[in-house]
């Protein structure tokens, strides 16, 4: 045992698996031709002969940028996080391992057409060079890449998987044998992912051209800049998940699309019927008795200095794998969790040459989590609620478990793409979509719920969407500046709602003689006269965000399911309702911490919620004594179409950006393309490069950069230009 634990401790690189000298001088020729230029902002735009080519390059550039986030990102798909950070995180990857099966993804590797195969090929290859010229870098695990990992997902989205209403905590209970209420994650309050789509078509612009505001929330620094282009009619812009294959939201010459995380439902909950024989497992299906499949799963994990490991029986159905157990019942789950078909839709919409292309790659079917927004260099503009939708007897309400037992609770096919909510080129002229109803993606002029199943769309409205929805109506001559300037309104919708309800219960109930009265008059005055704007100088912003964290839950919850009320609505609600207990105590809590933290409730918002960056950790540490700068934006969550959520981390005063807006693009589609673009701190992960927050400042004022997608402009901008490996 102690020979183990020394070897555990050795470096990593002496372990690495040596390349061969064909493999070698396979990569050296690869990468000559590929030619990578940085232009002075740092982004990688990527020149191939073939798309192979072009992809080699691309994920040899992303490493250089930050090949932690990369080796991480297959690190959490091939359910492995257990082997880094112990045994807390097994039933993670218990999870993973019971949805994405590597031995089917291996054998989608070998079918694969030879044209996909050859870009599966150079994705390996791109990396795998990456470390054999970067003898320096330690991988954490992962120290020869396969060329089947790419398809470990589904749409292209690394973190979405489709699990229905099954927790962690549930598979914990169903597997471990010991009941737990809840597995402990870390709480973001005031938090919202997801992201912001608009689209205009040239009837409301300046130029008559279509324009398309991209706009994803998610984790900073998740989502780097890129361009690939190639020989073979590749030309793609925009952002790409770290260890991806592909640009997942942007453009190309002809057309661009943003993706918006969607709730339609497309993964189904069983409640099975089982009967013990023995030792043996079966369950109820149409009047017979079939046996429930059994695989046992190993998974390692860390303990103290060595590595251990722990082997799980678990069960499937024909639907899939047992996920929990209640009321007696096991729960099993029917998802579309990896597919070599998303990988290839995923692909082929980067080469779309406009609408009908478009569609086209549309009616592949594959991508599970996505809604679309669409625009062309035609003045199209479009929009699909969700793509991959099975269809269902409307008779069950699928949000909830439906018996695993008859044949009638089966998924009949999935629904063609003009059966799903869609809509193409509205007379209003715009299109939104903020993770919201797609009943409000045109404002009057939007689909009708009445015209669709419920599970298809059960999504409900958020204080963004209102807000997109007012902000893009006001408008008819668009421009690219303009199109940015809509998607920075700073309005908080949510308040509307909220803060008259607190200044009329304050005025009609808390009397002149109530200690309450006292308490808060002034900070009832400064909300009073509040526009309802966040803005880094703004003390009403800071009150009213404070206080809202600490009211009803219920105003926070924004993904429903069918027949549930949503977060506008739930928000009505409350409000309409709230009492003086409700309403009073949280914002004494907020002006008693905020006075013992600055000596004043007067704080500006700017001042206590920052943006900061000082290292390249995938868990950044934020320290009050460390330079940070003032952010004026606040969480989507309260109807900010710019998002910026933040938060407390332990022994801090101030809050911390973590996520939000990331990559930002307005792209305007004539006879050439026109686009400005914003990273959240810059582009690279080290920090000793200068480009690691470059685009700092400009983030926190909303202050974009051209994009440089023609040629000669990148040579004119050019810092470096290299081939792999020099």
């Amino acid at each position: 045992m102690k020979k183990v634990i020394l070897l555990l401790f050795l470096p990593f690189s002496i372990f690495a698996q040596k390349f061969s000298s064909a493999e070698i001088n396979r990569f050296k020729q690869q990468a000559q031709r590929v030619n990578i230029i940085r232009d002075n902002w740092g982004i990688p735009h990527i020149y191939g002969k073939s798309d192979a080519d072009a992809v080699f390059g691309l994920l040899y550039a992303q490493c250089e940028d930050d090949f932690k986030r990369v080796e991480m990102n297959y690190i959490e798909k091939l359910g492995r996080i257990s082997e880094l950070k112990g045994e807390s995180e097994l039933y993670n990857d218990l999870q993973i391992r019971l949805l994405i099966d590597t031995t089917e993804a291996k054998a989608d590797y070998q079918k694969a057409a030879p044209w996909l195969k050859k870009l599966l090929n150079a994705y390996a290859d791109g990396i795998n060079y990456y470390l054999y010229t970067h003898r320096t870098v330690k991988p954490a695990m992962l120290t020869r890449f396969q060329p089947w990992y790419p398809l470990l997902w589904t749409d292209g989205s690394i973190g979405a998987i489709s699990t229905a209403d099954l927790s962690i905590a549930d598979l914990k209970n169903f597997y471990s044998g010991n009941l737990v209420s809840a597995v402990a994650v870390p709480k973001l309050s005031d938090h919202q992912t997801g992201s912001n789509g608009f689209a205009f078509s040239p009837k409301i612009t300046a130029s008559g051209n279509a324009i398309l505001y991209i706009n994803p929330h998610v984790t900073f620094y998740f989502r780097p800049e890129v361009q690939v282009v190639s020989e073979e009619g590749l030309n793609a812009y925009g952002a790409v998940t770290w260890g991806q294959m592909f640009v997942y939201q942007g453009f190309n010459p002809y057309c661009g699309w943003m993706h918006t995380s969607s709730n339609v439902d497309v993964a189904d909950v069983y409640a099975e019927k089982i009967v013990k024989k023995g030792e043996k497992y079966f369950y109820e299906y149409e009047g017979m008795l079939k046996p429930v499949s059994e695989k046992k799963i190993t998974i390692s994990y860390q303990s103290g200095n060595e590595l251990k490991k722990k082997t799980f029986k678990t069960y499937f159905t024909h639907h899939g794998p047992i996920m929990a157990k209640r009321d007696d019942k096991w729960l099993s789950l029917k998802s579309y969790n990896r597919s070599i078909v998303s990988l290839i839709q995923s692909w082929k919409r980067t080469k779309a040459k406009g609408f009908e292309e478009y569609k086209q790659v549309m009616a592949l079917k594959a991508n599970t989590s996505n809604n679309t927004v669409f625009a062309d260099n035609k003045g199209n503009i479009a929009y699909w609620h969700g793509n991959y939708i099975p269809k269902r007897d409307n008779q069950y309400n699928w949000a909830k478990p439906v018996d695993g037992s008859i044949a009638a609770t089966e998924w009949k096919g999935l629904h063609a793409v003009d059966e799903t909510v869609h809509l193409y080129n509205p007379v209003n002229g715009w299109l939104q979509n903020c993770n919201s109803t797609p009943f409000s993606v045109a404002g009057l002029n939007s689909p009708k719920r009445e015209n669709y199943p419920p599970y298809m769309a059960p999504d409900g409205e958020n204080f963004r969407g209102v807000n997109a929805v007012r902000v893009l109506d006001r408008e008819k001559k668009y421009t690219i500046d303009k199109v940015i300037e809509a998607g920075y309104d700073t309005y908080l919708s949510a308040f509307e709602i909220l803060i008259p309800a607190l200044i009329k219960t304050f005025e009609y109930e808390v009397k002149p003689n109530d200690s309450l009265y006292n308490q808060l008059k002034a900070p009832i005055e400064v909300l009073k006269k509040w526009d309802y704007h966040s803005s880094e100088h703004s003390v009403a912003t800071t009150l009213a965000v404070e206080w809202a964290q600490k009211l009803s839950p219920v105003i926070q919850r924004l993904y429903i399911d069918q027949g549930e009320t949503d977060q506008v609505e739930n928000t009505k609600r409350f409000a309409a309702n709230a009492t003086v207990a409700q309403l009073m105590p949280p914002l004494v809590t907020v002006v008693n911490d905020l006075t013992k933290k600055f000596g004043t409730w007067e704080v500006a918002w700017g001042e206590i919620n920052r943006f900061q960056r000082l290292n390249g950790d995938l868990q950044a540490k934020y320290n009050d004594n460390e330079p940070s700068v003032p952010v004026g934006f606040a969480s989507a969550l309260w109807g900010s179409l710019p998002s910026y959520n933040s938060r407390y981390y332990q022994g801090t005063s101030k809050r911390y950006g973590v996520g939000g807006n990331s990559f930002i693009c307005a792209v305007e589609f004539g006879k050439k393309i026109k686009a400005k673009s914003l990273l959240a701190g810059g582009e690279s992960g080290d920090p000793s490069s200068k480009h690691f927050n470059d685009q700092l400042l400009m983030y926190t004022k909303g202050k974009f950069k051209d994009v440089l997608f023609y040629k000669e402009d990148v040579l004119k901008n050019a810092e470096k230009t290299y081939h792999p490996g020099e």
